[in-house]
């Protein structure tokens, strides 16, 4: 296609399409998610969708699968435009799930099975969700919802339900801790007993949506660290996955791909299940992720497509492999957290020594955006660059607080328009319009929160974030989140969380909190604090270290100056 010059003066990265035979735009179907994914199953009924330690399902007997999940639920009253909260690891009944959901015209609510029970009561009930999908080894937290939450039904699903059978009783034998289940409430239901009563639905249950539908809600944080509701729509995740096959030439019919990020996590489900799903390719779930076994994961499954955070990076390079043990892998994909260029070296280092003709890409994206928005060629590899928009996709960085375009080279503000940007936050509009804003170019522009520069190259650079943040193996922290729950302890005056480095998990949080007068620091009101947390947030979010002080310094303006903090916990080390 030939562009013109406003074309590339509105995107100049298109010098790069077009040397790489990549489309600047896209025709997207209306149609659901779901609907991707029987399209894939015409095309290559026979191809493995998924694969879950060892055992194999094809398209034609997914798509079986997730119209059986889609009768049962029209059997125990799922509507269209309900909510079903699905709280799963990456499992063959986490991901068919998704799919029968969307299927019968409800919407996914995602939520990560480690969140504290106080956000999984926030999560369910801003969702205003009555149906629960949950993993039994957090069952417990969930059952304890069923009243203030008002749930229907709680469907549990055992580690060895997606086995083949023999797996099953081996797995039943070796590893699984039963998890005791209530015997008289009918509230809750197990997997296997969910599916065996599908076959009392005889109803339609495949209701047609459009692309413009509420598919999906996700959490984020936002610009502020409050969980919020992120409202994805079924074109926001198709369009990931048809814009991620058009940037990536090994996406294929066939392939495999190591779906290690959680379906829970917007880069997890649209880059490592719903894009290989639509592509023909067939995802290699692991529901739980160790350094440890990395290397039994690569050689067993022999996956073409590593995609990660930089925690499982730092993993691959300490993985003992033989020469020739990455010879299959053919694209490798970095997201969640900025990738330095020591780890980059490194990556590329290691894949060339055991077979691998690979470099690894760097991605940018975030909720909002439905996952990935950016992505690096193959052969740039300059410091910070996280490459091209995908197609369809416009970037433009604006000064601080303004809607005035920076000059080329100039860091400011990233903002996004395009198919990938969210249709809002749930329930909350006034953040909403902080975050998605018309500009004077007549474009709905979505501001990141992120700082970067675009340069005379067409690509664009990552900076940091204007947010506060700490990313631990690749899942986002917000301080002042964490600040206002120690702050609602009676004994603390104020706090601040700042990240610390760690070797392995990138940084993990530590609180400094100041106790009002009358009160002394010690381990009492330190396991109290440690408790409220608890109750409150997820356990990776947890503070690793407690500090007490007599102050906390400030900035001229009487703020906390946390950036001396970071200093301070550096020059420890």
């Amino acid at each position: 296609m030939k562009h013109t010059k406003k074309d590339f003066e509105e995107r100049p990265w298109l010098k790069y399409y077009d040397e790489d035979d990549i489309p600047a735009n896209i025709e997207y179907p209306d149609c659901s998610m779901v609907d991707m994914i029987m399209q894939s199953a015409e095309k290559w009924p026979d191809n493995v969708a998924y694969s879950y330690y060892g055992h194999k399902v094809t398209y034609k007997n997914f798509v079986k699968k997730i119209e059986q999940t889609a009768r049962a639920l029209k059997n125990y009253g799922v509507k269209e435009g309900d909510r079903v909260t699905i709280c799963m690891p990456n499992t063959p009944e986490g991901i068919t799930m998704v799919y029968a959901v969307n299927m019968v015209g409800a919407v996914c609510n995602m939520v990560h099975p480690l969140s504290s029970e106080k956000e999984l009561e926030y999560y369910i009930k801003v969702s205003n969700s009555k149906y629960v999908l949950v993993f039994d080894a957090v069952f417990d937290k969930i059952y304890k919802l069923r009243d203030v939450a008002q749930l229907e039904r709680i469907i549990v699903v055992r580690p060895s339900d997606g086995l083949g059978f023999l797996k099953q009783r081996m797995y039943k034998l070796l590893h699984v801790k039963k998890v005791k289940l209530p015997a008289n409430d009918s509230r809750v239901v197990l997997w296997e007993d969910f599916i065996a009563n599908s076959y009392f639905y005889q109803g339609n249950y495949h209701e047609e949506r459009s692309g413009a539908d509420l598919a999906m809600i996700m959490y984020s944080g936002g610009t502020t660290g409050a969980p919020k509701g992120v409202m994805l729509s079924n074109l926001n995740i198709n369009a990931e996955a048809i814009c991620d096959g058009a940037v990536i030439r090994q996406i294929k019919p066939g392939a495999t791909v190591l779906s290690i990020l959680p379906l829970f996590h917007c880069f997890g489900l649209g880059v490592c299940i719903h894009t290989p799903l639509c592509k023909g390719m067939g995802c290699i779930l692991i529901p739980a992720f160790s350094h440890k076994q990395f290397a039994n994961i690569i050689t067993q499954n022999k996956p073409n497509f590593i995609v990660g955070v930089p925690t499982l990076f730092e993993a691959l390079v300490g993985a003992r492999l033989r020469r020739d043990d990455l010879k299959c892998v053919e694209a490798v994909i970095c997201g969640g957290d900025a990738l330095t260029t020591t780890l980059r070296d490194k990556v590329n280092e290691y894949l060339r020594a055991h077979g691998s003709s690979a470099k690894i890409r760097v991605g940018y994206g975030l909720t909002e955006g439905s996952g990935a928005v950016c992505l690096s060629p193959e052969n740039a590899f300059a410091d910070n660059i996280v490459g091209a928009p995908l197609p369809d996709m416009y970037i433009k960085i604006i000064k601080n607080d303004t809607f005035k375009e920076q000059p080329i080279g100039d860091e400011g503000e990233i903002c996004i328009s395009g198919p990938l940007v969210m249709m809002g936050y749930l329930g909350n509009d006034a953040e909403t319009a902080q975050a998605i804003r018309v500009h004077p170019d007549g474009k709905v522009w979505l501001h990141t929160g992120d700082l970067g520069s675009l340069h005379d190259d067409g690509f664009i650079y990552f900076a940091q974030r204007l947010k506060r943040i700490i990313i631990s193996s690749g899942y986002n922290i917000y301080p002042t989140h964490l600040e206002s729950i120690i702050n609602s302890h009676e004994a603390v005056l104020t706090s601040t969380v700042i990240g610390i480095d760690h070797p392995y998990k990138g940084q993990v949080p530590k609180a400094f909190i100041v106790l009002k007068p009358g009160y002394k620091p010690g381990k009492r009101i330190e396991r109290e604090i440690r408790e409220l947390l608890e109750r409150n947030v997820p356990i990776y979010a947890l503070p690793t270290a407690y500090e007490f002080r007599d102050k906390l310094p400030q900035t001229l303006v009487g703020k906390v100056a946390f950036k001396k903090l970071e200093a301070e916990e550096k020059n420890k080390n």
